[in-house]
């Protein structure tokens, strides 16, 4: 590699990579030392200059500069060091601490600097870019990103974000939803893994992606006229999300399912036709949990320990099997969402207990 196809490497790499070119030439140095050391077997104290210009590379070997009083110490090394004295001899203006230097540059060091500096560079350049794209998506945990679905494997799916890929685990994706390679996806980063490599975990799945999607989806939540005060969810089946207005003249349910339902439906459909119910937030517990269970109605709740998150629900026939939903869908997520333990109650045994239940209207 001569000197111009060196300088043309570093720009294609500084364009390409987005790396400082001062990290590729610190790079080199480094590499261009250790390779002159081991094949030529010198001691410490050489030292690599790049003209960052011209591209030419060549290497010193220097001699420092002592106080008189080291040259009669063990530490004194008559082949790195002079003495200020003998220094001043041969150069009157010089100081403890200056260098004298010869060049030593070999005439095939340009054959043997490129084959061993070669990986030693790729490395140096490989952690540069790392540092670069972790700066580029440190910040990115918890967020929503876009990206191309590049490659699949048995177990994961990998998105291309451009710098990077990502990785989107099957499990992690909504159940029965077909992903092919080329699509556009919109996932979830769960946790950014800064170790021997960078690993950025997505998921499709993760309540907080629902979040997400309404904040993209919905306005008045970017601006927080709308506040989402929680987000369950059983992925693929159902979600529900709480949600409140902090001016009396906006309705939050309203505001999210849009004029004609045309914004609750693109969220539908982002999460392929996974049900999704709004529910209003209420301060007062009581209210909140009754809501969190619609669509079952005309509930009676009791807070039986505050401190315990626990409460009673007593339902008619009409709403019980409502109120616990599908598989125990909907009684199990009005308990993520109100992190309230449930225990639901029949009119029957209500009356058995000795309350005298009555449907609220």
């Amino acid at each position: 590699m001569n000197s111009k196809e060196f300088l043309k490497a570093v720009e294609i790499l500084t364009k390409e990579k987005g790396l400082d070119k001062e990290v590729i030439f610190d790079a080199m140095e480094l590499a261009l030392t250790s390779a002159y050391k081991k094949n030529f077997h010198s001691l410490n104290n050489v030292k690599v200059f790049i003209d960052k210009v011209k591209g030419d590379i060549k290497i010193y070997s220097f001699i420092t500069v002592v106080e008189d009083e080291k040259k009669d110490s063990e530490e004194f090394n008559p082949e790195t060091e002079i003495t200020l004295t003998e220094a001043r001899k041969i150069d009157k203006l010089k100081e403890v601490g200056d260098t004298f230097d010869t060049e030593v540059t070999p005439k095939d060091f340009g054959r043997i600097a490129t084959a061993t500096a070669k990986q030693v560079v790729l490395q140096k350049i490989k952690e540069a870019e790392r540092s670069s794209i972790l700066k580029d998506f440190e910040d990115k945990e918890g967020e929503m990103l876009l990206g191309t679905v590049e490659l699949e494997d048995s177990d994961n799916y990998y998105i291309d974000f451009g710098r990077i890929k990502g990785l989107l685990p099957k499990n992690e994706c909504i159940p029965k939803e077909v992903i092919k390679i080329g699509q556009k996806l919109k996932v979830y980063v769960t946790k950014i893994i800064s170790d021997k490599s960078l690993t950025i975990l997505l998921s499709r799945r993760h309540y907080n992606f629902v979040k997400r999607l309404f904040e993209m989806e919905i306005p008045e939540i970017m601006d927080g006229t709308v506040l989402i005060h929680a987000v369950a969810r059983e992925a693929g089946v159902r979600s529900k999300v709480s949600v409140e207005s902090t001016k009396a003249n906006i309705d939050p349910i309203g505001a999210c399912v849009g004029e004609k339902g045309i914004r609750i439906s693109n969220i539908i459909k982002e999460l392929h036709g996974e049900k999704i119910d709004i529910i209003p937030y209420d301060k007062n517990i009581e209210r909140y949990i009754s809501n969190a269970l619609l669509p079952a109605e005309n509930l009676s709740v009791i807070v039986e320990d505050d401190n315990k998150n626990e409460a009673i629900i007593f339902a008619n026939d009409d709403n019980y099997s409502l109120a616990i939903g599908k598989k125990g869908i909907n009684i199990k997520l009005a308990a993520r969402l109100t992190k309230f333990r449930l225990d639901i109650k029949t009119q029957k045994e209500a009356e058995e207990m000795g309350i005298n239940f009555k449907n609220e209207e």
